[in-house]
């Protein structure tokens, strides 16, 4: 198996917040061939990818770290 951890400390516990619900969905609807674990604590947000090969995890881990952008980028906006 292969895995990737990203770790993000936002400036607030409400923000860190909005980032994991943001996701929700993307990770119910899981992607073939990938595992993916979130855990929220304080401001802290972990994102652990886990695939069994580095193309999915490439794959995986692009998209997850776009649709975080894009919250972040929404979150500015509004």
């Amino acid at each position: 198996m292969k895995s990737a951890k990203f770790i993000f400390n936002f400036d607030s516990e409400e923000e860190a917040k909005i980032i994991a619900q943001s996701l929700s969905p993307e990770i119910k609807n899981e992607i073939p061939k990938t595992n993916v674990e979130v855990t929220l604590s304080g401001k802290t947000f972990c994102l652990e990818i886990e695939t069994e090969d580095v193309s999915s995890l490439r794959a995986a881990c692009n998209s997850y770290l776009r649709w975080i952008n894009i919250a972040l980028n929404v979150k500015k906006t509004v």
